[in-house]
């Protein structure tokens, strides 16, 4: 067994960072003809040139240098296969899968000319870009076999996909959004994916047309109808133009109000590619021509909230807004029952919050006394969609987690609330902390814990045809450096978490789908709360001091007085 550490790249990851492009232009027409660029991407990203085998190397030395040539993707991975016999070298399919490491090493099996490459596994990365990310020591493992063609060693079998170290896969791959929309396709709703940089744009509608990664799917809608795929396997761009070249019968029986949100749902995905202007859908490479008749809105891309928070002063709620505190309009006073945690509804004037043991969650609406949703043994605070649903979590009668959400906009005191209970299996037995709905309504982030151990996760959320909530999908991990137990949304790709304390330091994190690097913010004493507007710059915490706005790499008092500020959602 020889071990061998994970080679570093100090010099690459010095390479200019990857700019995002301003919006792509929707098309009205465009040049017509064809491109020998059959890889469309960033023609700027480095580029990698792997030793060939050396004469005479050992198995281990010939396995180390093939996954290290896994780096020279370009033509279809020439060096790689020299390490492989002939028909290993046919067969293999690199682009099935990229396993990124930390650490690596070379494991001697008691087989004859059997080998295993163990891994320190980063991410997990499939062939359409969905990543997976691992915690430090997590292990896989890659069984190889060799033998001997002239006189050398070569691989005579090995799984498809790659492996290669961390750094340089965060040089050659990039995490770029493809966009679906919600079920109303109101909102555009971002579906991060890694793609090699150089190959991003077939990369990307190849992506798109294959549907969202698995914890969208139902809760997320696409444009393009299933089955649909690419007549030929390139998307070149000429003259700023993609030409995105579909099959033909799934094309033409799309309407046209179905076209017009294919070619937005491309212009979205390609807003991050700085050589595509517009967007051309062909069939079997004639341009199909698409009008804009109005019938078709372009959807709401990063929804914003309204600038207002709803907050506690003096014991019952208001209207934090400009640095001043002011009555909630039209709303009842709710002193009596202790409010905490408020949240309000960014649609409506519907507000909602727990008691104070947290134990009785209430909604009020303008004009009516509060009403009571439901009681349990612990409840997390409340939290709205745009579709006027308010969710909660907490243990039901046997004690198993349980989201709940209610829908008392418009409903008539004394009328029974429209109730949704959840159930999911991913959250047997563990404590949900926090649980808070995407500013879109398709997904939510949801911290819970077990065994003192806590996850932050981003689920789907599955919805009837009448909108009601359905299901949550299984969900995808954001690894976090601390044990959190609240978080917000800061836009629709990144949540702010922190472990709360009203005596101890607290450093809040930024979470994003995008790349899955924690990035902390400045550490404050007695953080209990946290709100966040529009981007990273309108994050706010609470403390007993008062409330406090992230300013550059610190935090600014802003009012004392009121407490748990939070904006509409």
């Amino acid at each position: 067994m020889r071990p061998h550490r994970t080679r570093t790249f100090v010099a690459i990851l010095a390479v200019l960072m990857f700019l995002l492009a301003s919006c792509a232009q929707i098309p009205r027409s465009g040049p017509v003809g064809k491109s020998k660029d059959e890889s469309a991407g960033n023609s700027n990203s480095p580029v990698f040139f792997p030793a060939a085998p050396r004469a005479g190397a050992s198995p281990e030395t010939v396995i180390e240098d093939f996954f290290m040539a896994g780096s020279g993707y370009e033509d279809d991975y020439p060096v790689a296969r020299q390490y492989l016999t002939q028909a290993q070298s046919v067969t293999w399919k690199p682009d099935k899968r990229a396993i990124v490491f930390r650490e690596a090493q070379v494991v001697k099996t008691a087989v004859e000319n059997e080998y295993l490459y163990e891994l320190d596994l980063a991410y997990s990365v499939d062939a359409d870009g969905v990543a997976t990310q691992f915690p430090p020591g997590t292990k896989e493992t890659i069984p190889l076999s060799l033998e001997q063609v002239e006189g050398e060693w070569r691989i005579s079998k090995v799984p498809d996909g790659t492996a290669i170290p961390e750094e340089t896969f965060k040089v050659i791959y990039g995490a770029f959004p493809i966009y679906f929309y919600d079920p109303t396709f109101t909102y555009a709703v971002p579906d991060f994916r890694w793609f090699i940089k150089k190959k991003t744009v077939k990369s990307m509608t190849s992506a798109l047309l294959a549907g969202p990664a698995p914890y969208l799917r139902g809760a997320v809608v696409s444009a393009f109808p299933s089955g649909m795929k690419l007549a030929r396997e390139s998307v070149p761009v000429v003259s700023g133009a993609a030409q995105v070249d579909l099959s033909a019968k799934e094309l033409f029986d799309a309407s046209a109000e179905d076209r017009q949100r294919m070619q937005n749902q491309l212009a979205l995905t390609f807003r991050s590619q700085p050589d595509v202007i517009n967007i051309q859908l062909r069939a079997d490479q004639d341009l199909v021509r698409v009008e804009d008749n109005g019938s078709v809105l372009p959807p709401v891309l990063d929804k914003s909230v309204p600038a207002r928070q709803i907050a506690v002063s003096n014991g019952d709620l208001v209207r934090y807004e400009n640095n001043r505190v002011s009555p909630l309009p039209d709303i009842q006073s709710v002193a009596g029952l202790g409010p905490h945690s408020p949240a309000e509804s960014p649609v409506s004037q519907t507000a909602a919050f727990l008691n104070g043991d947290k134990t009785t969650l209430y909604s009020v609406e303008p004009g009516q006394p509060a009403r009571q949703l439901t009681t349990r043994s612990t409840l997390t605070g409340p939290s709205f969609s745009p579709h006027d649903w308010v969710w909660t979590a907490g243990p039901g009668a046997s004690g198993a987690a349980e989201v709940v959400a209610f829908k008392p906009t418009g409903i008539a005191p004394g009328m029974a609330v429209p109730t949704v209970t959840l159930t999911p299996p991913w959250l047997s037995g563990r404590t949900v902390k926090d649980f808070r709905v995407s500013r879109e309504g398709t997904r939510a982030l949801v911290i819970s814990e077990a065994n003192g151990k806590s996850s932050v996760q981003i689920a789907g959320i599955v919805r009837n045809a009448d909108g009601a909530p359905k299901d949550l999908t299984t969900p995808i991990t954001l690894l976090s450096t601390a044990s959190a137990d609240q978080g917000v949304w800061v836009n629709g790709s990144t949540v702010a978490v922190m472990s709360s304390s009203a005596t101890g330091t607290v450093v809040p994190e930024l979470l994003t789908l995008a790349s899955g690097e924690p990035q902390q913010l400045a550490p404050w004493d007695g953080l209990t709360s946290l709100s966040a507007g529009n981007g990273s710059e309108q994050i706010y915490g609470q403390s007993v001091a008062g409330i406090f706005q992230r300013v550059g790499n610190g935090w600014e008092l802003q009012l004392k007085g009121p407490t748990e500020p939070a904006f509409p959602g």
